[in-house]
């Protein structure tokens, strides 16, 4: 596990309040929705909001795009990352 989806489980269950969730529980590729974790919309959009703030990410609109991104850690690290390295393909606008 790198240090960027580490940090991920941890943003996740705090910003989450996931009580009785260790971060190092969480797969790097368990579904995030529905089955695995759980989360359900209430939880996305308050996780969406949290990491536009956290990481500077730019999402203005939720499409089939951007939920790829929100599957599991692993392909939202690799969103954050494209977004700080300036891979703005990934941008929603």
């Amino acid at each position: 596990m790198d240090n960027l989806e580490l940090e991920l489980k941890k943003f996740i269950v705090e910003t989450l309040n996931l009580e009785g969730m260790v971060p190092e529980e969480i797969g790097s590729d368990e579904p995030l929705f529905v089955e695995g974790l759980g989360l359900d919309s209430i939880d996305a959009l308050e996780l969406g909001v949290a990491l536009r703030k956290a990481y500077g990410l730019k999402i203005e609109s939720v499409t089939d795009d951007v939920k790829r991104h929100f599957v599991n850690v692993r392909s939202l690290a690799r969103f954050v990352r494209s977004q700080q390295e300036g891979g703005g393909e990934h941008a929603v606008a």
